[in-house]
């Protein structure tokens, strides 16, 4: 069976997916999608007959919260299309892409390396279909209005993109956002956003087994936080070498490194995020950015520790805020991670929500906060 609609129709069918409208209608969408792509081949019949290029179909924005089965529909959206001008690609390297490409054009000092960047990249390409769109940084907000228009506008390239966020919450109280607006306006314009809302997460089903705190530190919890990270972003354990990082901004000119950073997914070290000087700023970030964190190496902390007590207080408490999954290797279950030292007696608050934290209702919960 071919076709965007007729195999997800299939797999509902086998069992393999649960019927869920929101899907159905982005199943749907995509398929007639596929239908205008196909019509309207370059250098097929109607092009021939009537002498001119192949129509550019509106593009779609799929969005919605974790394990809605976004990129499930990419997936089928991309090997049911017959056509050969496709490129699926995450959003984030995507733009490393970019940032390569815009580089190598102001070497040549020929003027603005935009258009010609995006007409290399759309040389032999009609749909573009891109995981996860999220954007942290201001230097790819600056650019992405005028990066698509030129390979929407200009090139006709059909663009396909999945985002756990609506068009106008993109780069939300980002720095400079008035740079970024075009971009939400060419969106609209240009392509049909789809919510992905329905009652099943499917992520969740497939974390079924794994726990979200692991203790003691070894090879079995790391193999377990490892496990749980390629089941959350769908790559490939034998890709691990090759998982993307980034950068994420911080506010007034700072940044933090994150190591990995996928689909939504970061994996911090715990060193790294309370080790070092951080405010709640920092850590407010880092809830907004991604629906689930792992921290990696939290030691069971005394006296000595407590300005890396009261850090991770304040990490714990943004993650709470903003329904984030956070998954844990520790030295320690959370009562027992600081159990004596300034600020000993507070903690508990700490541990209540830690333990909160991995229960089945707060794990249903969607990412971010209401109002």
């Amino acid at each position: 069976m071919t076709g965007m609609l007729a195999r997800y129709e299939a797999l509902v069918e086998a069992g393999e997916l649960r019927a869920d409208a929101d899907q159905r209608a982005a199943a749907e969408r995509l398929d007639r999608l596929q239908a205008e792509l196909q019509a309207d081949k370059p250098g097929g019949l109607l092009s021939g007959l009537f002498g001119r290029k192949a129509a550019q179909p509106r593009g779609i924005y799929m969005w919605g919260g974790v394990g809605r089965g976004k990129s499930m529909l990419m997936d089928l959206f991309v090997e049911t299309l017959p056509i050969a001008a496709k490129r699926r690609v995450h959003f984030h390297e995507f733009m490393l892409e970019v940032d390569r490409l815009i580089r190598d054009e102001r070497a040549k000092e020929a003027g603005d390396p935009i258009a010609p960047a995006a007409a290399r990249i759309a040389a032999d390409v009609r749909v573009l279909a891109f995981d996860e769109m999220v954007v942290n940084n201001t230097a790819d907000a600056a650019i992405m209005a005028r990066l698509f228009t030129a390979l929407i506008v200009d090139e006709g390239v059909t663009v396909v993109t999945t985002s756990n966020r609506p068009p106008r919450d993109l780069y939300k109280d980002g720095l400079n956002r008035s740079l970024f607006l075009p971009f939400i306006a060419l969106v609209e314009e240009r392509l049909d956003v789809v919510p992905l809302d329905g009652p099943t997460d499917y992520r969740l089903d497939r974390l079924a087994g794994i726990d979200t705190w692991h203790s003691p530190i070894g090879d079995e919890s790391t193999a377990q936080v490892r496990e749980a990270f390629f089941r959350l972003t769908d790559y490939k354990p034998e890709d691990a070498a090759n998982v993307p990082s980034a950068e994420l901004e911080l506010g007034g000119g700072r940044t933090l490194h994150v190591p990995k950073s996928l689909k939504g997914v970061a994996v911090f070290s715990f060193k790294r995020l309370c080790g070092e000087n951080r405010g709640a700023a920092d850590y407010l970030a880092i809830a907004r950015a991604y629906h689930t964190v792992i921290v990696v190496g939290i030691p069971a902390m005394g006296p000595d520790n407590r300005n890396e007590a009261i850090r991770f207080t304040k990490l714990v408490d943004a993650l709470y805020e903003h329904n984030v999954k956070l998954f844990v290797t520790a030295a320690a279950e959370p009562e027992h991670l600081y159990a004596a030292g300034d600020g000993s007696f507070e903690f508990a608050r700490t541990v209540s929500r830690l333990e909160e934290m991995q229960s089945a209702d707060y794990m249903a919960h969607g990412h971010g906060v209401e109002g």
